[in-house]
């Protein structure tokens, strides 16, 4: 029979089991959300993370073999070093982008996961054996310390998508798993007091980290936020993580200028010139457009210049991100941009999925702007499929029509003309269009309809900035460093297949294009 004291310390290693395990999926997805904001590519960057992170776990136990002493000490000191690496690992990781070569920040992000992952998997065989010595039966504590660390992977994973990330972001995230594991720590340390020597001096060494990482989790973000103002042109007046993207928001003089995970999303010196031809040229074809679909443009700025059109009865905009919508509707500068147009009664925001919303509403509409960023990611890609333009197609009114902005036709001609074969492939007749914004550089769009479209004839009657009857046409001519016709290395010409869920090529050939701007 076990005495009271032993059945006291089991507990305290099956709990302990499950918290480090809470910590270590908090830190393993953690990496990843890092890898995804800063590096690109999502799917890329979590595949990469978790395998490492897996691999990490693998070398980890396996050296555990060798420590068959000293166990609780061991462990004190593990989570001394998760707390100190994976504390820092989010300000170290914003610091090495803001001032060192490109391709470091890469190597800092795979070589934290895989150490943080060996010393995760460092921890779980070395309480099993701590609890054995104990006197628990081997079958029996390595089932309960197994299930504690494979319950807290499923909590920390809930917690890190629903509360620490939305709630504290990505640098106060880390140093608040950091002090759970030093807490951890500490307290096996103080229970385990009388196996140890010199324990005074590891508890010292435990508080003085612990202090570190409260500083830390105080004052990190802030100096996180001036590495990370290194990496915009312009003072940055608002930064937030939401539940899906980090916004940020900076302005120098007149121009301020939205960021998406790093990408910019306009800039207001030269925002018209992309608004006015992904709005316009379909406004005035279509013709006494009624009812209007958006989707993206939660910056309300696609909205302002659809409103100059009196016969616009409803507007449905579609932006995944709440707080996108929010932003646009209480900060000053972007409220002097979009005029208040997400206000407006003739207004409807939807904060769903667009693919989503498409596959479940009965609507029909006049004109369709699909305003969504760039395909650099898996859940981006799945909006410049065949199949989400069939259903952009299937909710186009008879004599209606669609424009999609389509990334730029100069930096990324097999991207533009990929997602323009990828929509003709739907059924639909498609027009080109690209136009010079100083602040992106030349920048395309695809035109859509059931019918063809004749842009030679329209009558722009709405005020704009810079589009003209006389231009719309020019904006149909491209050059030959960005026509249709594209080669390949060896001078052959490239097939252009269109982009489907089954063969998601097009984020391949995305991160090809664009890899060296």
């Amino acid at each position: 029979m076990l005495n009271e004291a032993a059945v006291r310390k089991s507990k305290i290693i099956y709990w302990s089991s499950g918290i480090v395990s809470i910590c270590g999926i908090i830190f393993e997805v953690l990496f990843g959300a890092l890898g995804s904001y800063i590096l690109g590519d999502g799917v890329k960057q979590y595949t990469l993370t978790i395998s490492l992170f897996l691999t990490g776990m693998g070398i980890g136990a396996s050296l555990s073999e060798k420590v068959m002493k000293n166990l609780i000490i061991t462990f004190v000191w593990i989570e001394f070093g998760v707390a100190v690496i994976g504390g820092f690992s989010s300000f170290t990781m914003f610091g090495i982008t803001a001032i060192s070569p490109a391709g470091t920040e890469a190597f800092y992000l795979y070589f934290i996961t895989l150490l943080i992952g060996g010393l995760t998997g460092l921890e779980l065989p070395i309480l099993i054996r701590k609890a054995n010595q104990i006197g628990v039966t081997l079958n029996k504590s390595t089932a309960r310390v197994l299930f504690s660390d494979y319950a807290g992977g499923l909590i920390g994973g809930l917690l890190f998508v629903f509360l620490l990330r939305p709630q504290f972001g990505m640098v106060k995230t880390a140093f608040l798993v950091g002090c759970i594991n030093l807490a951890v720590a500490l307290i096996v340390l103080w229970l385990f007091r009388r196996e140890i020597r010199h324990c005074a001096l590891h508890a010292v060494i435990g508080l003085t980290i612990g202090l570190s990482l409260i500083i830390g989790l105080f004052f990190g973000e802030e100096m996180a936020f001036n590495f990370e103002q290194k990496l915009y042109k312009d003072p940055i007046i608002h930064m937030q993580e939401s539940s899906y993207q980090r916004i940020t928001l900076t302005n120098e003089g007149e121009d301020v200028r939205l960021f998406l995970n790093g990408s910019l999303q306009f800039s207001s010196t030269d925002e018209y010139r992309y608004h006015e031809v992904l709005v316009h040229p379909t406004m005035t074809f279509v013709g006494d457009a009624e009812n209007i679909l958006i989707l993206g443009g939660g910056d309300g700025i696609a909205v302002k210049e659809i409103l100059k059109y009196e016969e616009v009865n409803d507007i449905t905009l579609v932006d995944l991100d709440p707080a996108v919508v929010e932003l646009a509707n209480t900060n000053r500068h972007l409220l002097e941009l979009n005029e208040g147009s997400l206000k407006n009664d003739k207004v409807h925001v939807e904060n769903v999925d667009a693919f989503q919303f498409l596959e479940n509403t009965n609507m029909w509409f006049d004109v369709i702007i699909v305003d969504l960023p760039d395909p650099d990611n898996e859940g981006l890609n799945k909006l410049y499929t065949k199949e989400f333009y069939s259903l952009v197609r299937n909710h186009l009114k008879p004599g209606g029509a669609a424009m999609i902005q389509a990334t730029s036709p100069v930096f990324a001609t097999e991207v533009y003309w990929t997602i323009s074969e990828t929509i003709a492939s739907t059924g639909l007749f498609t027009e080109n269009l690209h136009v010079d914004v100083p602040s992106f550089g030349n920048w395309g769009f695809i035109m859509a309809s059931r019918e063809s479209i004749d842009l030679n004839q329209l009558d722009i009657t709405v005020p704009t900035k810079f589009l003209t009857e006389d231009i719309i046409p020019g904006l149909t001519t491209f050059g030959k460093d960005e026509d249709k016709e594209i080669m390949d290395d060896n001078g052959e010409p490239v097939e252009l297949k269109p982009n489907t869920l089954i063969d998601p090529h097009l984020i391949q050939i995305y991160e090809k294009a664009w890899k060296n701007y």
